[in-house]
C-alpha cells in the first residue's frame, strides 16, 4: 500500500496567498486579517494565523499594532529616507508619531520603503562626514530625502544645509516638511509641503475673537517660514475684524510674544505668563500644543481661569492636547495629505530635477476643545 503525505492546510493558504503577492493583488494594500483568512478558506481562527504566521517568516508582509498585516514591499518599490529633525523636549515622542504618521500610512497603501534612520545628525558633524551617510543611502538605494529641518539653532541648521548640500551634489533630491531652514525671510533651498500655517493662525484668531476676546497675543519661537506664516495669518485676522460690521469700534492691538530658545522650559512658560498679565491678554495663539498646555498650568498656577480669564489655542493637535480635563483647542497637522503631497512633489522633481523650488500647503482644520470655551452648538459636527 502506497502511503500519501498531504500539506498541512495553513501551507496550503500560505502558499496562495504568496502567490497573489507575487502577482501584485496585495501591492502597497493591507493584508487580509485573521478573520477574513479564516471564512475565505473555511478553517479555524488558529490555522488562518499559522497562515499569516509563515509569510511573516519568510518576509512578505508584516504587522503594525492596532492596524494589521500589510504586503511588505517588493525590492522594485522606491525607497525613501524620511528626516524629522523634532526640537528635543518633553514631547518629543508625540511630535515625532504625529510628522511620521503620515508617511507610515501612505506607506501601507503605496509600494514604498522608507528609512527613518538613515541620516543620524550629531552635533561636531562635519560636512564630509554628512556626504558619507548621503553616498551611504544612495548606495542603498535611497532615491530621495523627506527633510522636517531643526528650528532650535543655527548650529543645527548648519547641518541642514551640509545635508541638502550633499543631496545635491550626489543628485539626490529633498523634499522640506513644514517649514523651510532656520532663518528670517529665507529663499527656498528645495521642494517644501506644509500645513498652510497663515490659514490655521487666521482661524484660530478669529476663533477668538468670535469668542469676545479683546486682546489676543500670539507666541512663537524661531526665525522659520512656519512661524512667520503663523505671525502673518495673525496679523491679517486682526487687520480683517477691525473692517467687519460685527467688530465695529473696536481696535486690536497685534501682540507677538517670542518664547525664548535659551531658557527652560519651565523658565519659557513663566516668562510667557508674565508677558500675558502685563499686556492684559485675554486670548493667546501658541504656536504648538505642548506650549498652550506648557502655559496652561502655569496661568492655572497663578490663579488665573483657563479659559475664563485667558483663552488658549496651539497648534497640531497632539495627544498631549487632549489629556487633561481643559483640552486644548488646536489647528491640526494634515500628517497624511502632507506626506501625500510631499511624495508627488519629489516624483515630480526626480522627473524634472531644474524646475525652481515650489512651496505646497495644505490646510489642517480647527479642533474646538475647552481651553477657548469648548465648541458652540454651530460647531458640533
Amino acid at each position: 500500500m502506497t502511503k500519501t503525505t498531504s500539506t498541512p492546510k495553513y501551507l496550503e493558504i500560505s502558499a496562495a496567498i504568496e502567490t497573489q503577492i507575487q502577482k501584485g493583488q496585495w501591492d502597497g494594500g493591507k493584508m487580509p486579517s485573521v478573520r477574513w483568512v479564516a471564512q475565505h478558506y473555511s478553517v479555524s481562527a488558529v490555522t488562518a494565523s499559522r497562515a499569516l504566521q509563515v509569510l511573516r517568516d519568510k518576509g512578505l508582509i508584516h504587522t503594525v499594532e492596532r492596524s494589521g498585516c500589510y504586503r511588505v514591499p517588493p525590492p522594485t518599490a522606491d525607497r525613501w529616507a524620511v528626516v524629522l529633525r523634532v526640537t528635543p523636549g518633553p514631547w518629543l515622542h508625540d511630535t515625532l508619531g504625529v510628522a511620521r504618521g503620515g508617511f507610515d500610512a501612505l506607506a501601507r497603501r503605496e509600494s514604498m520603503h522608507l528609512e527613518t534612520n538613515s541620516f543620524p545628525l550629531y552635533p561636531g558633524m562635519t560636512a564630509r562626514d554628512v556626504i558619507a551617510l548621503v553616498r551611504q543611502a544612495k548606495d542603498r538605494g535611497v532615491r530621495g530625502v523627506f527633510l522636517l529641518p531643526s528650528r532650535s539653532s543655527d548650529s543645527e541648521m548648519k547641518l541642514d544645509e551640509h545635508l541638502i548640500a550633499s543631496c545635491r551634489t550626489e543628485g539626490l533630491p529633498v523634499v522640506l516638511l513644514e517649514r523651510s531652514l532656520r532663518g528670517h525671510n529665507r529663499p527656498l533651498d528645495a521642494d517644501l509641503v506644509a500645513v498652510d500655517d497663515l490659514d490655521g493662525a487666521a482661524r484660530c484668531t478669529r476663533h477668538l475673537l468670535e469668542r469676545g476676546r479683546k486682546r489676543v497675543a500670539v507666541v512663537v519661537a524661531s526665525p522659520t517660514s512656519s512661524h512667520n506664516d503663523r505671525v502673518a495669518g495673525y496679523l491679517y485676522a486682526l487687520h480683517d475684524a477691525a473692517k467687519q460690521a460685527a467688530f465695529q469700534g473696536e481696535r486690536f492691538d497685534p501682540i507677538v510674544l517670542h518664547e525664548c530658545e535659551a531658557r527652560s522650559t519651565r523658565e519659557a512658560y513663566a516668562r510667557l505668563a508674565d508677558q500675558i498679565r502685563h499686556h492684559k491678554v485675554d486670548g493667546v495663539v501658541c504656536y504648538v500644543d505642548y506650549t498652550a498646555v506648557g502655559l496652561i498650568v502655569e496661568l492655572l498656577a497663578r490663579g488665573v481661569s483657563v479659559p475664563k480669564d485667558v483663552a488658549v489655542v496651539g497648534f497640531d493637535d497632539l495627544p498631549i492636547g487632549n489629556l487633561f480635563s481643559i483640552g486644548v483647542t488646536s489647528y491640526s497637522f494634515p500628517s497624511e495629505e502632507i506626506a501625500v503631497q510631499a511624495v508627488r512633489l519629489m516624483r515630480e522633481r526626480l522627473a524634472a530635477p531644474d524646475r525652481p523650488p515650489i512651496k505646497v500647503v495644505v490646510p489642517g482644520r480647527l479642533v474646538v476643545r475647552e481651553s477657548s470655551g469648548g465648541p458652540l452648538p454651530d460647531e458640533i459636527l
